[in-house]
């Protein structure tokens, strides 16, 4: 039975929606490198790309207003001596970001005010780093900055190492020894703990100021790489990876539950690792396939996974990335960008929208987003101080006013309900419809039938019966009567003109089953003097017709014969140009050149007056 009712949701209907070749970021170096990583990080302001160049590594960040084919040689964020391999945005700081390479090293960057991709100059100015952090030996592979304390980076190296970075000081106080090399993290909502990924398929959840690791538990037991997001201010985390027959899959743990919650669920058998990305606004769960064009979306909804609807394109991806609550289009109810590589060479946004036709603000798709204000400083962070960082209220976004921040905890007036919820105005101004008579009983029909019948009995009995018959033949069919005039029938009496009862031609089943009419009485006889009023009014509009009628007819016999005097006019014409041609070719005969030209010009006009 459960299969017949629908789970009610605001985002059961989102779609995804891409964009017109000439709207993407053109003309594009994106990496090559093998390293798995998602390429691309994306912020309201602007998108990173690992790119594609020689002479050290480098990337380039692209203004998200500049979009089109961009041009040959573009300002690159240049610095390290090896390949970028991954980059991350600081989510208090949208002109902040932080670089690893595979020379071991991590750089800060500030993006310039008013950057943009189009210069004068012949060859753009390269950026320089604002800062370096070293300290790991091997190549650097992920890059994440903490989501509720001011500038706190962690970093995860080939030296089995994950390492906590105050970006402000340059230094690392806190380093965790990683048992195998680290293929994804994600931190908790209040930056306090840390999930991790690894090639030894275990899935880890470290208390990272105790150094610790507090839950380890055996993950997806493929041989690929596994990715693992926690899933924002709710105690859950969501893994993707491979089972042992490499299917892709998906699971929901929680912490300090060794087994995910309704075990491993199995997605596909397509070969790419899947990057999972956690909205906190709208608690869905997004995963995009490497390698190919598909994107799944899931609600989660009482300790599950509800499957919403795939978005699909037939260009893969490489690299995808999702931009914060706070960057999507309010006014086009969009709860979630995307921006996914299409073959190396261009990045395209796809829009996810709920289907609403409104013009005012949908404040239950939108509730609040985390802002620009940290919870807690680097300092306060690694003292033991956690929390939540504050809101911002999206309706502030939707008015074009500056962002009105709301505590962490804030939950939006239930009063304030979208246009399909809105209450149904009463109705006391319209009468209550008239109330409908009951039925009548079998009794009261029962009656009814018997009462007509004794009618009828009494009837019959009034006349001389002549023999023992059917009594259907007792009433006979009077002979039809030719109707009368309109003047015949004004000068008969009113006794005379009175119409035959209905019953007069019914049989006694037809009388028997229609009581109604038989009971109803007979229509009042009309006077002669309206039926002879009206028989006049009938015939002068009739006269009035008929003049009418002679008048258009009269009208188009005079332009049919207009129309004939002028084709024999023009026939006269035709003939006497043919008469003319003919002279002139007895004439002349076989003539000089410019004589049959005239000739032949003659002939065009004959034809053409023909036609």
């Amino acid at each position: 039975m459960s299969g017949r009712f629908v789970r009610a949701s605001k985002y059961r209907h989102v779609f995804g929606k891409p964009t017109r070749k000439e709207f993407c970021y053109d003309n594009l170096r994106i990496s090559h490198n093998a390293w798995d990583t998602n390429l691309i990080k994306a912020n309201p302001e602007y998108l990173a790309v690992n790119w594609e160049s020689s002479g050290g590594g480098a990337f380039a960040v692209i203004p998200l207003n500049e979009r089109g084919k961009l041009p040959d040689q573009i300002p690159l964020f240049r610095g390290h001596t090896a390949a970028v391999l991954d980059t991350d945005w600081n989510p208090f700081n949208d002109r902040l970001i932080a670089s690893a390479s595979d020379d071991g090293k991590v750089f800060i960057w500030q993006v310039p005010e008013n950057f943009t991709l189009y210069t004068d100059a012949e060859e753009p100015a390269d950026v320089s780093p604002l800062s370096k952090l070293s300290g790991h030996t091997r190549k650097v592979g992920h890059v994440l900055f903490n989501p509720a304390a001011e500038n706190i980076l962690a970093s995860s190296s080939g030296d089995l190492t994950v390492k906590f970075w105050d970006v402000e000081t340059g230094q690392a106080p806190i380093t965790l020894k990683h048992p195998d090399i680290v293929q994804s993290l994600s931190w908790s909502a209040n930056g306090t703990m840390l999930v991790t990924t690894s090639r030894d398929k275990k899935l880890r959840v470290w208390d990272v100021r105790q150094q610790s690791a507090v839950h380890e538990y055996q993950g997806h037991e493929g041989a690929k790489n596994s990715r693992a997001v926690w899933l924002g201010e709710h105690n859950r985390i969501a893994t993707t990876g491979f089972s042992r027959m490499s299917d892709r899959q998906v699971a929901l743990w929680e912490p300090g539950r060794k087994d995910p919650i309704g075990g491993f669920n199995s997605l596909d058998s397509i070969s790419g690792v899947c990057m999972p990305f956690w909205d906190d606004g709208s608690n869905c769960l997004y995963l995009a396939g490497k390698g190919d064009g598909n994107i799944r979306y899931f609600e989660y909804e009482n300790d599950k996974l509800e499957f919403l609807a795939e978005y699909k394109s037939g260009d893969p991806q490489r690299g995808i990335a999702f931009v914060p609550r706070r960057g999507v289009n309010v006014h086009e109810n969009e709860i979630m960008r995307a921006y996914k590589t299409v073959n190396d060479q261009y990045i395209e946004p796809i829009s996810f929208t709920v289907p609403r036709r409104a013009e005012t603000f949908q404040s239950d798709i939108y509730p609040p987003a985390t802002g620009l204000k940290p919870a807690v400083s680097a300092k306060e962070w690694l003292d033991g101080k956690d929390g939540i960082p504050a809101k911002i209220d999206m309706e502030s976004i939707y008015e074009g006013t500056a962002p009105k921040e709301v505590p962490a905890d804030y939950k939006p007036p239930t009063a304030v309900s979208s246009p399909a919820q809105a209450p149904v105005p009463k109705r006391e101004s319209t009468p209550p419809p008239a109330a409908r008579s009951p039925p009548p009983t079998v009794s009261d029909q029962k009656a009814s039938m018997s009462a007509i019948a004794n009618k009828f009995q009494d009837n019959e009995d009034a006349e001389p019966s002549e023999g023992e018959s059917s009594p259907f033949e007792e009433v006979s069919r009077p002979a039809p009567r030719a109707a009368a005039p309109a003047s015949v029938r004004t000068s008969i009496p009113p006794a005379a003109a009175k119409p035959p009862s209905p019953t007069a031609y019914q049989t006694p089943v037809q009388k028997l089953a229609s009581p109604v009419r038989t009971t109803a009485p007979a229509p009042a006889p009309a006077t002669s003097f309206p039926a002879a009023a009206a028989a006049s009014s009938a015939v002068g509009s009739v006269e009035a017709s008929l003049a009418q009628i002679t008048q258009l007819l009269e009208q188009q016999s005079r332009i049919i014969g207009a129309q004939s005097d002028k084709i024999q006019a023009q026939s006269q014409i035709i003939s006497h140009l043919a008469t003319e041609v003919e002279t002139l070719k007895k004439r002349v005969g076989p003539g000089p050149q410019d004589q049959s030209e005239r000739i032949r010009q003659l002939e065009l006009e004959l034809e053409a007056a023909r036609s």
